[in-house]
């Protein structure tokens, strides 16, 4: 798979959409040959400085618990500032 592209800036997640993370860049795991996507939570009591998830989970669609919809798991919010 080549590598994918994403927009840089600041992301919500679906179930916290009140956090925000920004995109630092995107990596690709040497055992597994997966591309990762590289973030750091913006938020005081993150468990981590930095944070990996693969990309086809980052840029998957999800169903919205509360309307049914399906929606981003990650929604772009702005560029960073």
């Amino acid at each position: 798979m080549k590598k994918p592209k994403i927009k840089k800036g600041i992301y919500s997640h679906f179930k916290h959409p009140e956090l925000f993370y920004e995109i630092q860049s995107i990596a690709r795991n040497t055992e597994t040959e997966e591309w990762m996507v590289i973030y750091k939570p913006l938020y005081k009591l993150a468990f981590a400085d930095l944070c990996a998830r693969p990309y086809k989970m980052f840029s998957d669609k999800v169903k919205d618990p509360k309307s049914g919809k399906i929606i981003p798991r990650f929604k772009y919010i702005r560029a960073k500032k």
